[in-house]
């Protein structure tokens, strides 16, 4: 079966935080990912490095987001933070309705494995799971089984029907990242965060995962934000943020390779 043709669970909700913070607006339950007023510093030696000033932002429910700038931007800052891998020094990062900063760093991990998913350049498969074991890890990890049905549509959706039992030294790196794409929506997050998700790729299999991204955002209303240095990837996207010195100084919407090659020559690419 397809995905468009199986009907997708409903996305679960996380939560509600039990104090939420008085200064935050309330949050349409179509905003998936929000910043309010984020920064992040870090020590280096007697001077402070500032990774990201003061962004705020809203990422609607359902869209594809890409995230571009120069190296040194922000942009992983801004993902790990976004993510709640990493804690920004002061404003607040809010995922559906939870405020991730409030939250214990135990919380936080477990609201990570539950609500959030995540693709990496590098797959980071583990190497002694199969690929059927890999995808059902994150709910694994949380002592819980997935629903067979689903699990069953998402191997079909990407391509690995017939692969189940093989161990990731055995898949191509196309397979490979399809795997890490399974994985990242087995639980049904609230986003996908993916950090150069065709990096590692050449041309024509990039180009095949790409579009499975596409497509899990059209097909299942998935939130996406991906980090790329590549204007032909954010040109898929429904829109472009750009950073520059840890600031938001551009936005593009439904954009093309043109208009984002002419931004990021402004922003110091």
């Amino acid at each position: 079966m397809s995905l468009s043709s199986h009907t997708p669970h409903p996305q679960t909700s996380p939560p509600q935080a039990q104090h939420p913070p008085t200064s935050l607006p309330a949050l349409s339950t179509e905003t998936a990912v929000r910043l309010v007023q984020v920064s992040k510093t870090y020590p280096d030696g007697p001077d402070v490095v500032t990774a990201l000033r003061s962004v705020s932002l809203a990422i609607p429910r359902g869209s594809f987001t890409a995230i571009m700038g120069p190296s040194g931007s922000g942009k992983s800052t801004f993902l790990s933070c976004a993510a709640g891998l990493d804690s920004p020094t002061s404003g607040q990062v809010v995922v559906g309705d939870v405020d991730v900063t409030a939250l214990s760093p135990d919380a936080v991990t477990r609201f990570r494995r539950d609500h959030v998913g995540f693709v990496f350049q590098a797959y980071n498969l583990v190497g002694h799971l199969t690929v059927v074991e890999n995808i059902q890890l994150p709910m694994l990890l949380g002592g819980t089984r997935p629903d067979p049905v689903w699990q069953a549509s998402l191997v079909e959706a990407v391509g690995l029907t017939g692969m189940e039992d093989r161990l990731p030294g055995e898949l191509s790196g196309g397979q490979a990242q399809r795997v890490a794409i399974a994985r990242a929506l087995v639980t049904r997050p609230a986003v996908v965060f993916a950090d150069e998700p065709t990096g590692a790729l050449d041309t024509r299999t990039g180009q095949l995962v790409l579009a499975l991204l596409r497509r899990m955002s059209d097909e299942l209303d998935q939130t996406l934000v991906v980090v790329t240095h590549d204007p032909r990837v954010a040109a898929t996207a429904d829109q472009v943020l750009f950073l520059a010195d840890g600031s938001v100084v551009g936005h593009l919407v439904s954009p093309t390779v043109a208009e984002i090659s002419a931004r990021l020559a402004e922003t110091g690419r």
